[in-house]
């Protein structure tokens, strides 16, 4: 009870900081991971050793990924891209359905690709649509972002239910299609939310300032727009084959090949070369500006993201979240139990992936007790698992802060759309769990 209580006092303290005192989310996180660290029993050497080891971690991954992407968006806005993409789209869905496009966009996208890479690169399509249709991007932001977010905790190949469903030994082809079909109604809260109450939230995605060396005139056509999206998420999703288990694509060269380019920071810088070959007709001069204007914008969506590794990584670290969870084993509580330890662990370390694999871990033990133990029901637990580790995404997830600020969302607002939909859906999730539940074991 100690730990729940140390953990809701610093996550209010954040907070208070951001949205009472307006302090930047950089320095609130840092200081509330430090904050943390010495009221979870740290000494200072391994609280800065674990404060600057999950800054750094969280910049490996995303770093070069957040500004690869900025670059992008910069460029299509700026060349005129996003406006062809967002054309298009409003062309074959219809204005009032764009919310309902990008959350079935997002909802695809994620099965092969990490959720924070996907809703970087969507992110400029996003903008577009709003400034084009006069949908808050508020409201796109959360459809986009939940759409994504659902595939990534119940669909293999992604890695968090994959490693799930190995510890407990379930079927993966039973976790795929239990999955889609606890999918549905998961993506469909998260899209509920973002059209009733994230609508709440009118925000108009900024203009780009144009400088006067800037075209007037839209550059490239549909597909040329498309490229620079398209094929990184293409490469990505090829590498995500290539990595499956039963080798589908071999062992050979071609599979390395696939499994070099594949990755995010090597697909994200074919998507830059790309891009810049869209803005070929103007000048070297431009180009150039148009780079530096893209990892201008990319620098504080970088640090912020950072800072919230950090924020995980010493919660981790202070053993909090795994003392709660184990305090739970004892509960009798069924299929909510896996459910409810992951979603503790989710929102005291911010990570669905380490909150799926090691909530798989202590609860792997008790199936059979539980009498969990036929394939409907494992593949269920897993998928039990995955509703939890996304209930509920704050502060210290990378996320978070990837889908604020590329949405223009301020913490409070990001709060009340993003985390609350997060919420939603972890709960539509675990609804539509109990209900298979009850015909399948």
């Amino acid at each position: 009870m100690l730990n729940l209580v140390l953990l809701l006092f610093v996550i209010a303290l954040v907070i208070f900081a951001t949205t009472k005192l307006k302090l930047h989310p950089f320095l609130t996180l840092l200081f509330a991971a430090i904050l943390m660290g010495f009221l979870g029993g740290m000494d200072s050497e391994a609280l800065l050793a674990k404060l600057t080891e999950g800054f750094g971690n969280t910049l490996k991954s995303v770093g070069i990924v957040i500004a690869c992407g900025t670059i992008i968006g910069t460029f299509l806005e700026r060349t005129g891209g996003a406006n062809t993409i967002a054309s298009f789209v409003v062309g074959r869905v219809g204005e009032h359905r764009s919310p309902l496009a990008m959350s079935i966009t997002g909802f695809i996208v994620s099965i092969p690709v990490f959720c924070d890479s996907g809703f970087v690169i969507l992110s400029t399509i996003n903008k577009a649509l709003s400034r084009k249709t006069g949908v808050s991007l508020a409201v796109l932001a959360i459809a986009l972002s939940t759409g994504l977010y659902t595939t990534h905790v119940f669909i293999p190949p992604t890695p968090g239910p994959l490693a799930a469903a190995g510890t407990l030994d379930a079927d993966i082809g039973l976790v795929l299609i239990l999955g889609l079909v606890v999918a549905v109604p998961t993506a469909a809260a998260g899209l509920l939310w973002a059209l009733f109450y994230a609508v709440k939230f009118p925000i108009v995605p900024k203009e780009v300032p144009k400088s006067e060396s800037d075209p007037v005139d839209q550059i490239g056509g549909t597909w040329q727009a498309f490229a620079p999206l398209a094929v990184p998420l293409v490469l990505i999703a090829l590498k995500s084959i290539a990595d499956y288990r039963t080798a589908p694509l071999g062992e050979g060269v071609l599979c390395e090949a696939i499994q070099f380019i594949g990755n995010p920071v090597v697909a994200l810088l074919v998507g830059v070369l790309l891009v810049i070959g869209l803005g070929k007709q103007v000048s070297a001069q431009t180009t150039f500006n148009w780079v530096s204007a893209g990892l201008s914008n990319a620098g504080s969506i970088i640090l912020i993201t950072g800072a919230g590794g950090a924020f995980g990584n010493v919660l981790r670290a202070t053993g909090i979240a795994d003392s709660l969870a184990e305090s739970m084993e004892h509960w009798h509580l069924g299929m909510f139990l896996p459910f409810l330890i992951a979603a503790v662990i989710k929102s005291a370390q911010g990570s669905s992936t380490v909150a799926i694999i090691t909530t798989a871990a202590l609860v792997s033990p008790l199936l059979e007790p539980m009498g969990l133990v036929s394939p409907p029901a494992k593949a269920l637990v897993v998928l039990a698992i995955g509703a939890g580790s996304m209930t509920v995404s704050h502060f210290n997830d990378s996320y978070f802060w990837v889908v604020s600020q590329f949405s223009e969302m301020d913490s409070e607002t990001a709060l009340r759309c993003h985390t609350c939909a997060t919420l939603a859906q972890g709960l539509a999730g675990i609804a539509s769990i109990l209900v298979l539940s009850s015909f399948l074991t």
